[in-house]
Order: structure tokens, then sequence, then C-alpha cells
């Protein structure tokens, strides 16, 4: 099966699996496949209990509730992407941002090997820049990562890849069965200091949405950037 067509098959599915398990699907789903990645990007997309919640600037009850869903939909998401598009994704990481109605699922298909190599070897112009503000936002919300890569999958998607950030009291967070409430905070608080200003100076186009999650097992997170097309 072409790309393309595998491509809107995984939106169309993604939509109504939303749409089933939340009561409201998104408006529109865009799926990006560049081997080992395969991107899902959802917008238009606030069940109507959610909205009320968010009215209230109740996010991390909202947030909350998605984590657990998310949690019971992973599996039938590898599940159908391996059955229907023959892609095998060892792990998926996902993100909202409430206020913008916009989601990000990450598939990745070979995390420890392909992933890296591929990230390792991607150029761009200021991607140094890019570094250095990831590390210094990575040392602002916990430490220095070990390593920082990133690529762009298309024209309007930079994935950052960081290894090593959790310091010793996150780690003993996670193993004492806290680590839905350290991600809820750690969202909140990355996403704060991820300034979307400086990387639109750095990139030279303006950012539409900026996404973060965490592998707590292999110390290891994906920043999201969406990117609006830049008109000059």
């Amino acid at each position: 099966m072409e790309k393309n067509s595998v491509q809107a098959e995984v939106a169309s599915y993604t939509g109504k699996l939303f749409r089933d398990n939340f009561g409201k699907g998104p408006s529109s789903v865009y799926v990006s496949i560049e081997h080992p990645f395969i991107t899902i990007y959802l917008s238009d997309f606030l069940a109507p209990m959610e909205r009320v919640l968010v009215g209230q600037k109740n996010y991390m009850k909202v947030e909350e509730t998605r984590d657990l869903l998310m949690q019971e939909l992973i599996p039938e998401i590898k599940a159908t992407l391996r059955v229907t598009a023959d892609i095998h994704v060892e792990n998926i990481y996902y993100d909202w941002s409430l206020k913008n109605r916009s989601g990000i699922i990450v598939g990745v298909v070979k995390e420890e090997s392909e992933a890296e190599e591929l990230l390792s070897l991607a150029d761009y112009s200021n991607k140094a820049k890019v570094h250095d503000e990831i590390v210094k936002v990575s040392k602002q919300a916990e430490k220095v990562p070990e390593q920082v890569d990133s690529l762009f999958l298309n024209p309007r998607t930079l994935v950052v890849d960081r290894k090593g950030i959790l310091v010793r009291i996150e780690k003993e967070l996670i193993s004492s069965g806290f680590s839905e409430q350290l991600r809820l905070s750690k969202r909140q608080l990355e996403k704060r200091l991820l300034d979307s200003s400086v990387f639109e100076k750095i990139l030279d186009t303006p950012v539409q949405d900026i996404f973060v999650d965490w592998d707590f097992s292999l110390d290891k997170s994906y920043i999201i950037f969406i990117l609006k097309p830049n008109k000059k």
C-alpha cells in the first residue's frame, strides 16, 4: 500500500477511535510516516465535558482522565498499525495542548537503533541553537540531558529526543508509584519553560504547538514542535 493511502487510513481510524472513546473526535487528523517514526496530529479536539473543565482552568483533571483512557487505547493503536499498515510500533508517546484543542501521538518503531541513528545524522539550519535552548530548559526543569538529538520529519514537524534527564528524586517518585503525578507536573513545568517565541526566532518560523512526553523506564523524552507554514 502506498504511503499516502496508509496515512489516510491511519487518520480515518484515529478519528473514529477518538470519537468512539471520547464522545467527540478531532475535526482533522494529520498523519506523517517517516521511518522509524509515525506522528498523528489532532486538531480541534475537545469533548463537551472537557470544554467545561478547561473553562474552569481545570487542565490537570482533563489530562489525568485522558492519560487513563490512553493507557487503554495504546495497545489497540499498536495492534491496528501492525495489521493495517504493517507498522510495528515499539513505543507510543502523546501529549495535548488543551488551550489549542490539539494533540499529538508519536509512534517509534525502533527506539534504540534506527531512531537514534536517524536523529544523529539529520541536519538542518540552526540545529545547534535548538539543542542549546533545549539543554537550557532541561537544566532549569531537571538537569542537563546526557544526549540531545533532533530532526524534521516533515517541514512542519520537528522531533527532539533527550536522554538521561531524570534526577534522583524523580526516579525515587517513579519507583514509589507516583509516575502519573510526576508526568502531570513535568508537563506543566516544561511547557511553561519551552518558550515558543525563542524557538520561532531560532527556526525563523511561527510555532503552532509544542508537545512533550517521557518514557520514565528508558529515561528519555520527546519534544515535538508543530510549525506553521512560513508565509515569507
